[in-house]
């Protein structure tokens, strides 16, 4: 089942995924750890790569080894988190 991508996301070796960019490390980690927050409350966690002022995130379930709703759902929710920031 074709499951859609939300804007800006893009499949990559079959997870969804988006990169962030931050004006700093410190901002990037705060993002960071808002992200690693919300993924404990919903048991669902992403592939986070930091690299200084930038973040890669990377939504799939390991189980299933597909995209499903849940990922798209967490995807829209990285969104909301990284929205509350200034994006370079």
């Amino acid at each position: 089942m074709a499951v859609d991508h939300p804007e800006g996301w893009n499949e990559v070796r079959g997870a969804l995924q988006r990169g962030f960019r931050f004006k700093d490390f410190a901002e990037a980690m705060v993002f960071v750890n808002r992200l690693a927050e919300a993924a404990e409350a919903a048991n669902h966690h992403p592939d986070i790569a930091i690299s200084w002022n930038a973040v890669t995130v990377r939504w799939w379930t390991h189980v299933k080894r597909a995209i499903t709703e849940s990922d798209v759902e967490l995807a829209r929710r990285t969104d909301e988190l990284a929205s509350s920031f200034s994006q370079r």
